[in-house]
């Protein structure tokens, strides 16, 4: 396929030109050579905007320096720096590699794509980011904007969520990639779909590639990259209990291997189809736990919150136990000390409202 291409010899050119005279793009972790910094930039980047990741990778930086400084942090300290920024598995997985990098490597981040592959929650493009920005390696990068980039200019019409399509875009970015300046060439190509060669309203005008671009020259722009019809979401429906006893609340810690593993939740029920909150009060094995001597104060309107690939309703029922009862699964927290332990943002939110 890479021979069929089109202008494939002008493509490199003109992207490190535009880097090197027109990217203006900043990011606190753009220039950097440690890995420890770059790693910790890129797991929080997984599955999350820029805008949103910089606050948290600043503040992973002034609690965390270095490597060893995570490995050392309190589990629920780490978390909690991390509420918010979903995909949870993302930061037990960050948790476990300190640990491996400090206890088992000395401290001393692997240096080239193989053993870094071998880390846990890093996976082809973390891998080939770290090593391409702190060692050099001449490794292609390939996420979402360098796959849109790739086929709007290319013209390329195969799938991508596949593995074969995958490998098509990975071939084609490793045989574009500048072998003497990886670093650079993978950060300009990553900025450029970031910040011309958008999702939606690509500045095409603006664009320096635009005159032998595929996409815009057959007014295909907004087609490419093409893409495979995604699944139905899951349906969740969740109320939760919130059983408190003077200043006090019952609280659990989520261990399943779920969404929002490692954080923590109030009395939980759940349901495929639409639940009345009310009559979830009225279930047998909920009257073992909390009794029948309570007072319900508010049931709240309905909270969306919207996954990759689950859709949850979430409904909150404030109840005040008129005696302070016990329980094997949930453990009592001061209300005004919630702020100190993580919950998932769907909760938060509610929180938020109690304020």
């Amino acid at each position: 396929m890479i021979d069929n291409l089109k202008h494939k010899g002008d493509f490199s050119n003109l992207l490190l030109h535009w880097n090197r005279t027109e990217n203006n793009r900043e990011m606190p972790w753009k220039q950097v050579r440690d890995p420890y910094k770059i790693w910790l930039s890129e797991i929080i980047l997984q599955q999350t905007r820029v805008e949103q990741g910089r606050s948290y990778y600043e503040s992973f930086i002034s609690a965390f320096p270095d490597i060893h400084a995570l490995a050392k942090a309190n589990e629920s300290d780490v978390f909690k720096l991390w509420e918010g920024l979903g995909y949870y598995s993302r930061c037990k997985n960050l948790i476990y590699t300190a640990r491996f990098i400090s206890n088992t490597l000395n401290s001393v981040f692997p240096n080239t794509y193989e053993s870094l592959l071998e880390l846990k929650g890093v996976g082809p493009y973390t891998a080939a980011a770290i090593s391409s920005f702190a060692f050099d390696i001449p490794q292609a990068v390939l996420d979402g904007n360098v796959i849109r980039v790739l086929a709007r200019f290319f013209g390329i019409d195969v799938p991508y969520q596949n593995q074969s399509g995958k490998a098509v875009f990975q071939d084609l970015a490793q045989y574009l990639l500048d072998k003497k300046n990886p670093a650079e060439y993978n950060q300009a190509i990553m900025d450029f779909g970031a910040t011309v060669c958008k999702p939606k309203g690509a500045l095409c005008s603006e664009c320096p590639l635009a005159n032998k671009c595929q996409a815009f020259l057959s007014n295909r722009v907004s087609e490419l990259p093409h893409k495979i019809s995604a699944k139905a979401k899951k349906i969740r429906w969740m109320v939760y209990v919130v059983a408190k006893f003077e200043d006090e609340v019952l609280v659990r810690l989520r261990t399943e291997k779920d969404i929002w593993q490692n954080l923590n939740e109030f009395i939980l029920f759940e349901s495929p189809t639409e639940m009345n909150p009310t009559a979830v009060l009225q279930d047998k094995a909920l009257k073992q736990t909390i009794g029948s001597s309570y007072d319900v104060v508010h049931i709240s309107d309905c909270f969306q919150h919207i996954l990759t690939h689950q859709q949850l309703y979430l409904r909150f029922v404030t109840i005040d136990l008129k005696q302070k009862i016990t329980t094997e699964t949930h453990q009592y927290k001061k209300w005004n000390d919630l702020a100190e332990i993580a919950f998932p943002k769907a909760i938060l939110r509610f929180l938020e409202t109690q304020q």
